[in-house]
């Protein structure tokens, strides 16, 4: 695994245009499933067992063969490891969607789509736009049979939106192109930085980005009730000549293009070991003024063309054999607590995670809302000029 937020893989014909304008180039029927002795619905199911369990649940995902995933990189938190593993358990093909999208074109995508082939049928999303999309009905309820293993509060209580994946805010930084790597978000406005400091996207829309200003907030005075003071920073930042606006992910790292990066420390660190043997010193540091966590959510579309398909990579995602993979790519996996207790956790994985000390604390629903409002109307204000 090495990870980046390098959606590299590009589709053609209509697809191609779907990726880069999430507009309808024809629209295809969806694929109705039943299975189950009850002949429930797949797309009504919300557990296994609704459809006579896994094997009735394999069967009727097989039988649909197809899996449509959308901004899915494939070296970012393990992806391509996951895509592959899930395809040569099941036999499923993945189709993966502009992998170089972002939380907000995967929103897009569900609310342009409905009743098309091609719609997203699973979604991977940051926090605020989980919590917008479950605000707007887009999902479908459905618990995985290791639901009780997520910890309290970290998954809807109907399972439309659960934690799957997470880490925290990190610096990256080329040991080979910068003097002195930044350890904090204060040594981040010194002189020496000038056109090096990236963002992984535009905050409004991505949530590696979102996360990386509430993080700049924290370590000056701001709150999880109050983002601005990260604005406020980027602001500064901006003003210093440090801000570099180049999206950040695998190809501007390596090229040099974006130096030092504030991104996920799964992403920094797979660069990290990517990279050694490219003869790339590539330094992760946790800000220690800037401490922020947050997970990632899996979702199913509502309105899944493939929704046995869509239960089933749930189901995969949060199996012993899932969340380990997510470990593989830096990337703290959601029943990592579980998985040590039954004694199922790669031991070796878990001990290459970048050090951070003490015990995160995560947003609520309604501080995210909060911040997430307050980013929509004042990041374009903050880096302007």
């Amino acid at each position: 695994m090495t990870p980046s937020r390098a959606r590299a893989a590009a589709l053609t014909g209509c697809l191609v245009a779907a990726a880069l304008t999430l507009t309808a180039c024809g629209s295809a029927t969806s694929t109705k499933t039943t299975a189950g002795s009850g002949g429930v619905s797949a797309a009504t199911a919300t557990s296994a067992a609704d459809l006579g369990g896994m094997d009735a649940l394999v069967k009727a995902a097989q039988k649909e063969g197809t899996l449509n995933a959308i901004t899915l990189p494939r070296d970012w938190a393990n992806y391509g490891a996951l895509m592959d593993g899930f395809t040569k358990k099941y036999g499923i093909k993945i189709s993966d969607e502009n992998p170089e999208g972002s939380s907000s074109d995967e929103i897009t995508a569900v609310t342009t789509r409905k009743g098309q082939g091609r719609a997203p049928d699973v979604l991977d999303l940051g926090g605020a736009f989980a919590l917008s999309g479950a605000q707007q009905g887009l999902f479908a309820p459905y618990k995985v049979a290791t639901f009780a293993q997520i910890p309290a509060g970290q998954a809807a209580t109907d399972g439309s939106w659960t934690y799957d994946y997470g880490g925290y805010v990190s610096i990256g930084c080329n040991a080979g192109k910068v003097a002195a790597c930044p350890k904090s978000f204060a040594d981040l406005l010194k002189p020496q930085y000038k056109g090096m400091v990236a963002l992984n996207g535009d905050p409004t829309q991505a949530g590696a980005a979102f996360a990386g200003v509430y993080a700049a907030a924290l370590a000056n005075g701001g709150s999880l009730d109050n983002i601005q003071p990260g604005l406020d920073f980027f602001t500064k930042l901006k003003k210093a000549g440090n801000f570099n606006p180049v999206q950040a992910k695998q190809s501007t790292v390596e090229s040099g293009e974006t130096p030092i990066t504030i991104d996920w420390d799964y992403l920094n660190a797979g660069y990290a070991a990517e990279f050694k043997s490219k003869g790339i010193n590539w330094q992760v540091n946790v800000p220690s003024d800037g401490q922020y966590a947050n997970y990632y959510n899996q979702a199913i579309n509502k309105w899944a063309p493939h929704p046995a398909a869509a239960r089933l990579w749930e189901e995969y995602l949060y199996s012993a054999e899932g969340q380990n993979l997510f470990l593989g790519g830096f990337a703290r996996p959601v029943e990592m607590d579980a998985l040590k207790s039954a004694g199922t956790l790669d031991a070796a994985a878990a001990a290459k995670l970048p050090t951070v000390s003490g015990t995160p604390t995560f947003p609520t629903q309604a501080q995210i809302k909060t911040a997430k409002a307050a980013l929509a109307t004042g990041w374009a204000k903050a880096i302007a000029g």
